[in-house]
């Protein structure tokens, strides 16, 4: 509604992105009114050098300035500047659904321990520009974060201290993962973090929502539709092919929600005799915590407990380095599934280091990679990427199931904006590259009919 259509009487109210604003990451989305302050979402930016700059600015408005935090899912580009934010002053609550809670302090811990010894390592080779290098927060700042959860069930309004009440919708997408229903000052606005898929045999279906004054919508997957092919055939067949070769599966997963997925594929394969008789190891700590929280929050998704028992025994779990040193270390056939899903980090980096080199072995991506990715890299058909300061030739084979996704595709996002009984007064197009972003926007307009935004990097909308 534009200001000049706004009722007299009716409070102003304004809505501004400080992050996935033409990007599909660093989801920050401000929502001002009377002085007040409400942040949905709260990320780091992830990939190219120009977006990862932007976690050292500081934010537009000042951290104690805020007044509540409310938080969609824990991936680190939705929680991963939380401790930041904390640092720079912020003692407000940080509210989520109690699996939200539990799996971003597994995420949050191992984003400090990586800034860290990022930092130390720069500063060990004088390979930085500062002296000393510094990391963007520490542990002390993830665990004051974690303090700051106050954590709220699915479907139970609930009222802020500052006024707006907010209702948390399953999303689909990762354990906990929730729309944000946040009614404020007579307007109702409604964000989508992350989108999960229709029939996911993991997470549930995204609740619909009925209606909304406003929408801040996702768009990561806003100009692509996800393959219909069944990705046990194709990981069947990817398996057999290396394993024929004499080679080894390295799979860079997203340690919450791919990883787990991972394991069911594999344990289908194996139920129905179609898994080699080769070991899988799943080599990520924060991997293996995120899946024992299948067994805690079991009412947040579709296993049952037999499926989860029998699904976790298909992997060996490495907790320590020097196993994952003799993982990398063999040559025998076997599949490694290590955190990071985009190659920027962890432990999957030693073992693209050990098996890229070899076209025996084969790097399975299994899904998004953000552009200035390693992931995005290896799946563009880079001839060798950076690791440690060495470049490293790819010459193992590549493969992409792109449609393990836990995205919601362009179809899907359309099918759950479908739901409602009447269409927002505006649409906001959030968290998607340009073309996804532009390509969503169009796609609402044309069979819709709906209004909608591609919003800037901290432009001002009056609700």
């Amino acid at each position: 509604m534009p200001p000049s259509a706004r009722p007299q009487d009716e409070p102003k109210l304004t809505l501004s992105s400080l992050g996935a604003a033409s990007t599909v990451t660093g989801s920050k989305h401000l929502l001002e009114s009377d002085g007040r302050r409400v942040l949905v979402d709260c990320g780091l930016f992830q990939g190219l050098k120009n977006l990862r700059e932007l976690n050292w600015k500081r934010l537009p408005v000042e951290a104690d300035g805020i007044d509540a935090v409310v938080i969609t899912h824990a991936h680190l580009d939705h929680t991963g500047y939380l401790p930041r934010l904390v640092r720079d002053g912020y003692r407000g609550p940080i509210y989520c659904t109690p699996a939200t809670a539990a799996v971003a302090e597994i995420i949050l811990r191992d984003s400090a321990y990586l800034q860290e010894r990022e930092a130390d390592l720069l500063n060990r080779h004088h390979a930085t520009k500062h002296a000393p290098a510094q990391p963007l927060y520490t542990s002390d700042d993830a665990e004051q974060a974690i303090k700051q959860f106050r954590t709220r069930p699915f479907g139970q309004e609930f009222t802020l201290p500052e006024g707006p009440t907010v209702t948390f919708r399953r999303a689909g997408h990762i354990l906990g993962a929730a729309t944000v229903d946040l009614a404020w000052q007579g307007r109702r606005i409604v964000f989508t973090g992350d989108l999960g898929r229709y029939d996911d045999p993991l997470m549930f279906d995204p609740e619909p929502v009925p209606a909304a004054d406003y929408l801040v919508m996702e768009s990561t997957y806003g100009d692509r539709i996800h393959e219909q092919t069944d990705p046990l055939d194709i990981l069947a067949a990817i398996i057999d092919e290396t394993v024929s070769r004499g080679g080894t599966i390295v799979v860079p997963a997203f340690a919450v929600g791919r990883a787990q997925m991972l394991l069911y594929l594999l344990w289908r394969l194996r139920r129905a005799h179609r898994l080699p008789n080769i070991p899988v190891y799943m080599d990520s700590p924060m991997a293996i915590n995120a899946s024992n929280l299948l067994s805690t929050f079991a009412d947040d998704h579709r296993l049952s407990p037999e499926i989860y028992e029998e699904m976790c025994d298909i992997a060996t779990y490495a907790r320590d380095v020097e196993e994952s040193k003799l993982i990398s270390a063999s040559n025998d056939p076997k599949i490694i599934i290590s955190a990071s899903g985009m190659g920027t980090g962890g432990r999957v980096l030693h073992h693209l280091k050990a098996f890229a080199p070899d076209p025996r072995n084969t790097i399975m991506l299994t899904g998004y990679q953000s552009p200035g990715t390693r992931g995005r890299a290896i799946a563009d058909g880079a001839p060798q990427v950076k690791i440690y300061g060495e470049w490293v030739p790819i010459k193992a084979q590549v493969a992409n199931l792109r449609m393990l996704s836990a995205h919601a595709d362009s179809n899907e996002l359309i099918r759950w904006v479908s739901g409602f009984t009447t269409a927002p007064r505006r649409t906001f197009i959030v968290h998607g590259e340009p073309q996804a972003a532009e390509t969503l926007r169009s796609r609402l307009k044309r069979e819709l009919g709906w209004e909608a935004t591609v919003p800037r990097q901290n432009q001002l909308f009056e609700l």
